[in-house]
């Protein structure tokens, strides 16, 4: 990819981000304050975060791959049920995919 090419797709992408935060202005307080449209905005980071962790801890490249990111993802998910403290739910991934990546 060119140098031209990247700077152009940069700026367009910079022009589109500031278009649409710039519309948001114009957008009447009675619409946001409709109950349903609170309800779906609150779910938005649940959602944007759960897709990050799945295509961080399977995907590699165009590949999905099993691999010890999922254990560790496992464990962090058995730690959350468990309603363990966050620092243990972190430490409980970190441990799992070390051990995972070390005997295999």
């Amino acid at each position: 990819m060119s140098s031209f090419t990247i700077w152009v797709v940069l700026i367009a992408t910079s022009t589109l981000c500031f278009a649409i935060k710039l519309v948001g202005y114009f957008v009447p307080a009675r619409w946001l304050a409709n109950e349903r449209l609170q309800r779906i905005n609150s779910l938005i980071p649940v959602v944007l975060l759960s897709a990050l962790v799945v295509a961080q801890a399977l995907a590699v490249k165009t590949h999905i791959v099993l691999d010890h990111r999922v254990a560790g993802v496992a464990a962090a998910m058995a730690a959350l049920v468990a309603k363990a403290p966050f620092p243990v739910v972190v430490v409980s991934a970190a441990v799992t995919s070390a051990l995972v990546y070390r005997l295999h």
